[in-house]
C-alpha cells in the first residue's frame, strides 16, 4: 500500500458522512434537554441523599448517546462494532432510586432520538414527561405513612396511647412490639388525616407514657 491509497481510503470519506451542522444542532439540543431533565431530576428528588453528580450524569450520557448515534447511523459496519463493543461493558454502580432507572432511560432516549433526527419528538416527549414526572412525584399526600414509636412504663399506658391514636389519625396499625420487665416498645404504622402533628405532643402527656417519636415511612428508609 502506498502513501496516496492511505489517503484514498474510506476512512477519509467518513469524515464528511456527517456535516458539521447537524452534528452541532444535535449536540446542542441534546446538552438542551438534558439541562432540563437535570433540572426535574433535582425538582422530583426524594431520597436521603442528593448526589449533583448523577444529574450531571445525565446531561452527559444525554450527549454521548448522541454522538454514538450519529455515528451508528452514518455507518453501518461501524453500527456492527458498536454493537460488539458495547456488549461487554458491565456497570456495577447500584441504583438506589427506582425513579433513578426512570431518568437514565430517558437521557438514553433522548440521545436516541435526537441522532436519528426526530427532533419534535424529542423536544415534546421531553417536555410531556417533565411535566407528568413534576405534576405527579412532587404531588403532597396527607395519606402517607407514619411511624410512630412509643415507650411505655406499664399496659396501662400502652392501652390509653394506642386508643388515642385511634381517635386521632385515619389509619392505627401496630408493626412490632418490645416488652421488658419495665419497659414496653411498640411502632405503630400511622396514616394522618392531616398535617398536624399535634398528638405527639398530648401522647407525651399521658401518664405512663416515657417517649412518643414520629418518623416519616416511605417503605425502604426512616428518616
Amino acid at each position: 500500500m502506498t502513501f496516496n491509497d492511505i489517503f484514498k481510503s474510506s476512512f477519509l470519506e467518513n469524515i464528511t458522512s456527517v456535516s458539521i451542522l447537524d452534528m452541532a444542532i444535535a449536540l446542542v439540543l441534546a446538552f438542551g434537554i438534558g439541562l432540563f431533565i437535570f433540572y426535574v431530576y433535582k425538582k422530583t428528588y426524594q431520597g436521603v441523599m442528593y448526589s449533583s453528580s448523577f444529574g450531571t450524569t445525565l446531561i452527559a450520557l444525554t450527549m454521548i448517546t448522541t454522538v454514538v448515534i450519529l455515528a451508528v447511523t452514518s455507518n453501518v459496519v461501524l453500527s456492527l462494532g458498536m454493537v460488539g463493543a458495547l456488549s461487554i461493558v458491565r456497570f456495577r454502580t447500584a441504583i438506589k432510586e427506582p425513579l433513578d432507572i426512570a431518568f437514565l432511560f430517558w437521557s438514553l432516549a433522548v440521545g436516541i432520538v435526537l441522532a436519528a433526527g426526530m427532533i419534535p419528538l424529542a423536544v415534546i416527549g421531553s417536555v410531556m414527561i417533565g411535566a407528568i414526572l413534576l405534576l405527579f412525584v412532587n404531588k403532597k399526600s396527607h395519606y402517607n405513612p407514619y411511624i410512630v414509636v412509643l415507650s411505655c412504663m406499664d399496659s396501662m399506658a400502652e392501652k390509653k396511647a394506642v386508643d388515642y391514636l385511634k381517635e386521632n389519625v385515619k389509619k392505627c396499625v401496630v408493626k412490632s412490639k418490645t416488652a421488658t420487665k419495665d419497659l414496653i416498645e411498640l411502632n405503630l404504622e400511622v396514616r394522618m388525616k392531616d398535617e398536624s402533628t399535634d398528638f405527639i405532643n398530648t401522647l407525651c402527656d399521658i401518664p405512663g407514657v416515657n417517649s412518643a417519636v414520629l418518623v416519616s415511612y416511605n417503605g425502604e428508609y426512616m428518616g
